[in-house]
């Protein structure tokens, strides 16, 4: 949008300045081996194929029975997907694999330490692993389908083969990061209800080996105070034969799983046939204030629709060695590190550590020794990668066909570098948006089909409809480059059912504002809400402006957080950017814009005032910070995401509330003194 458009920018619009980006085409090397090239594919999932054109990633899995109905809305907007299908997702990832592809590896878990050994585990071993935990879970836990079990695990091939083996049994696994404290896994776990914890010893990360185990026992604790007791703690050991933490077991409660395996060796489970709107799982979201959610996410639709876009939009294919670089304690994790790949008979990776670990060639020293060909990483991860290393994939004899981001919107200028430096121009980057809530992509390049423009999320996925609407229910007109609320008018079938005992946050939160008739079975009168704001281009693209949440209203006008941060890493020196709304007396907000360096750089007033410079710029005199401040790092979450809410509060002079979630909870003095 140009300047002058955004003096006829209404109140409750977002005002946008951003200029669209050119188009980066994908080579036609990619495009002779991608699984997706047919362009009637957005023709076969329009809104008049809904909802029969899902059968085709349905179909992507076996069965054990069809289903009746496609799309249950009888009770809006609670979407039962597949009814009365049968399925299993432990078999799906499994055992039909066998026949062709039992000595293929399926999971490559790499640990931190480079002089420790990778582990290759087949197809075959991956059955006969999870067949025995799935006994164990049965017969020592006495679990059965509907119950629900905490794991508290960190990224090792032990967590794929817990869920795996909850999975068989239709036993509902709720993975709690692991980064999270015993307090936050205690929440989680009385709410979801469990009597069973499953967790670690120990584990590495960034050359610590941590106490895991300690966490546990907070857990139990804090569990029992609120009223729910834990009757067993399943402790894997980081090195098998040997427990490694210095918090002793609890007699009658604790038990190391590698010893209580041994009365399980070759035992066989079969796996539980599931009806296809039973529950696979639960995702908390990490909620920095308030309850967290548990998203309860389906069997059969869930499966079907993280198979299908691993598929299409990953481009994923059996021979591929497959590499996403979140956690599994994410949904990003559930999604495209266990589930989708597995069900496609990939190799996947599994990686312990910290990406930029002991330096930042790791990663690209990881990719060129398993011969990765799919990248998949956030944003957070490339900036902190190329602020560490940005020479560092040149060294490198890696080649990516495809790599994904995931996460939060990526920057032009931090794209170029992913594309050109990481990608050697060589790979196609797929530029997801999605949600904990949503299962998998809502919006992306289909890779082959689309032309990637940086910055840009792309198109919707085929069979996703987006809608956007202004602060005040009407509807912005489509391609028209203005920016509001989007929303999704259609339901998908990796959409959660709902929030786990909290159905009517779950109407409230997602579905309440823009419904059209609360008393309506149509679902068309039921769009779902996603919380970010977001525009249309003219080309259909759309462009993510980060959570409304963060919207900043400066004078009247609706600023969005993400497009001044972009302006402000078109400085050469800045590395991370983040801005929080700060309260003013004249204007109500304005923005305080905070920047980290590049190594070896010091802070100065010039650096400041080009920051300043380009963000005025870029969008203008109205998106001026009120100061820039330089910081030695952001305070992070140990998955890398820059906590803003802490920000916030250090520029209104308030508390920062909970910080020991923080990977470097220490910077947060520090910043309220550089601030000051």
């Amino acid at each position: 949008m140009s300047q002058e458009r955004a003096a006829d920018v209404s109140e409750a619009e977002i005002a946008v300045h951003w200029q669209e980006e050119d188009y980066v085409k994908p080579s036609e090397k990619f495009i002779a081996q991608a699984n997706l090239t047919d362009k009637r594919v957005l023709e076969r999932f329009s809104l008049d194929n809904f909802p029969d054109c899902f059968k085709e990633y349905a179909d992507l899995l076996d069965w054990y029975r069809p289903w009746d109905i496609t799309l249950d809305t009888g009770k809006p907007p609670f979407w039962r997907w597949f009814v009365g299908g049968k399925i299993n997702a432990s078999y799906n990832c499994i055992d039909r694999h066998l026949a062709k592809h039992k000595n293929k590896t399926a999971i490559h878990f790499v640990p931190e330490a480079e002089q420790e050994a990778i582990q290759h585990v087949t197809y075959q071993e991956l059955y006969v692993r999870v067949n025995e935990v799935a006994a164990l879970l049965r017969d020592f836990c006495g679990l059965k389908q509907g119950d629900r079990v905490t794991l508290h695990m960190p990224m090792v091939a032990e967590l794929p083969i817990t869920m795996l083996a909850c999975a068989r049994l239709g036993v509902i696994h709720s993975q709690v990061f692991s980064g999270f404290s015993g307090k936050a896994t205690a929440d989680r776990i009385v709410d979801a209800e469990s009597h069973v914890l499953i967790t670690m010893d120990g584990y590495y990360r960034g050359g610590q080996f941590l106490d895991h185990k300690q966490k546990a026992d907070v857990a139990v604790s804090e569990a029992k105070k609120e009223g729910l007791s834990v009757d067993k703690v399943l402790v894997w050991q980081r090195h098998p034969g040997r427990y490694s933490s210095p918090t002793p077991l609890v007699e009658g409660r604790d038990f190391i799983v590698n010893e209580v395996l041994s009365g399980y060796r070759h035992r066989k489970i079969e796996p539980v046939e599931m009806p296809a709107e039973d529950p696979l799982f639960l995702m908390y979201t990490s909620g920095t204030t308030g309850k967290p959610k548990g998203c309860q996410h389906s069997t059969g639709g869930y499966l079907s629709y993280v198979a299908g876009t691993s598929k299409y939009i990953q481009d994923i294919h059996p021979e591929d060695v497959y590499w996403c670089m979140a956690d599994i304690g994410w949904i990003t994790g559930h999604s495209y590190i266990v589930y989708g790949p597995l069900a496609l008979a990939a190799s996947s990776v599994v990686f312990e550590g910290l990406p930029t670990y002991p330096d930042a060639g790791r990663p690209w020293r990881i990719a060129e020794e398993l011969g990765v060909n799919i990248f998949h990483t956030s944003p957070t991860a490339i900036r902190a990668l190329r602020r560490a290393g940005p020479d560092e994939p040149r060294k490198y004899d890696h080649h990516f066909k495809h790599m994904t981001t995931v996460g939060e919107p990526i920057e032009p200028a931090v794209w170029r570098w992913y594309y050109d430096v990481v990608g050697k121009g060589e790979a196609v980057i797929v530029d997801t948006w999605w949600q904990t809530e949503n299962g998998g992509f809502l919006c992306s390049t289909v890779p082959a089909l689309h032309p990637m423009k940086p910055g840009s999320a792309g198109p919707a996925v085929p069979g996703i409809h987006p809608i956007i609407y202004d602060e005040l229910g009407n509807e912005i007109p489509p391609r028209s480059g203005r920016a509001g609320n989007i929303c999704i008018q259609n339901p998908w079938p990796g959409g959660f059912q709902t929030i786990w005992r909290d159905p009517d946050r779950f109407v409230e939160q997602y579905y309440a504002r823009y419904c059209k008739d609360r008393k309506s079975l149509d679902w068309r009168d039921w769009p779902y809400m996603a919380g970010d704001g977001a525009l249309q281009a003219a080309d259909g693209y759309y462009r993510i402006l980060g959570r409304i949440d963060d919207v900043i209203n400066v004078a009247g006008h609706r600023l969005g957080t993400k497009e001044i941060e972009s302006a402000s890493l078109l400085v050469e020196e800045v590395a991370e950017a983040a801005v929080v709304p700060a309260r003013d007396e004249i204007k109500g907000k304005v923005p305080d814009l905070y920047v980290s360096l590049k190594p070896g750089l010091a802070p100065s007033g010039a650096i400041r005032k080009r920051v300043e410079d380009s963000v005025v710029h870029e969008i203008g005199p109205i998106a001026r910070p009120r100061r820039v401040v330089i910081v030695p790092d952001m305070p992070k979450t140990r998955s890398g995401k820059i906590m803003r809410r802490v920000l916030r509060a250090i520029s209104n002079d308030e508390d920062a509330g909970d910080i020991s979630t923080l990977a470097n909870p220490e910077v947060v003095d520090e910043i309220r003194k550089i601030k000051a």
